[in-house]
């Protein structure tokens, strides 16, 4: 069975947006008043990049803030989570960081959460330099791979993004092992129950980790039976 990233990273990201910040961006979380909403503007974010053109990706997000200066100024967040190295992604944000400048003509926050397998891989600037002329953008990133191996800690972690980090990892060490996926979905599951969230929090997570750690029917029916029985 194909796995399925894209939808689960944009629910839960649309969800617990402060949560994946302060997860993986805490200096961006802490410059950012969350007593102020937070717009979410696909639609503007679609008229300034014609789709195919840049490159597949997971999740794409646009995010107006504001920041903590005082000032109640707004500032744009272009968010990117990337599934799989490409040789042109950093370029592929500087082209977005540029055309949405030009449309808003306000400061632009680029990010990138890198979700793919290749540990030296880590985009995280564009720039050249011609004839005197020079240009350069340098963007925060976090890469997921760098949670392998701290199973532990991220199960002490409340925060949402901890638990779908162990997701996203386990769903990507048991690409064709069913067996093995049963055995590590199974222990997510009683962990869910474990950190005692609230029961919206609970269901969202349950519907990220079912969406995206997908097993065989009749496997799903048999964790099922097996959770109930543990229960």
């Amino acid at each position: 069975m194909a796995d399925e990233y894209d939808s689960p990273w944009k629910e839960a990201i649309e969800q617990y947006f402060s949560q994946f910040l302060q997860f993986y961006f805490p200096q961006v979380h802490a410059e950012i008043d969350w007593s102020k909403p937070h717009i979410f503007l696909d639609k503007e974010l679609l008229a300034v990049a014609r789709e195919g053109e840049l490159g597949t990706r997971f999740v794409d997000k646009l995010v107006r803030v504001t920041r903590r200066s005082g000032t109640a100024e707004w500032i744009y967040l272009h968010l990117e989570v990337q599934g799989t190295p490409q040789e042109k992604f950093a370029e592929r944000i500087f082209v977005y960081h540029y055309r949405l400048y030009d449309r808003y003509r306000k400061p632009i926050a680029s990010l990138a959460l890198l979700a793919d397998d290749r540990a030296n891989w880590r985009p995280d600037h564009f720039a050249y330099d011609v004839c005197g002329c020079q240009l350069s953008l340098r963007f925060p990133i976090a890469k997921l791979i760098d949670w392998s191996g701290s199973d532990e800690r991220l199960a002490d972690n409340h925060n949402p993004f901890a638990f779908i980090t162990r997701a996203h990892l386990k769903t990507r060490s048991t690409r064709e092992q069913p067996n093995e996926r049963y055995s590590k979905k199974r222990q997510l599951l009683l962990d869910l129950r474990r950190h005692g969230w609230d029961k919206r929090t609970a269901f969202d997570l349950y519907k990220i980790l079912d969406w995206m750690m997908r097993l065989p029917d009749e496997m799903e029916e048999a964790l099922w039976e097996d959770i109930q029985n543990f229960e």
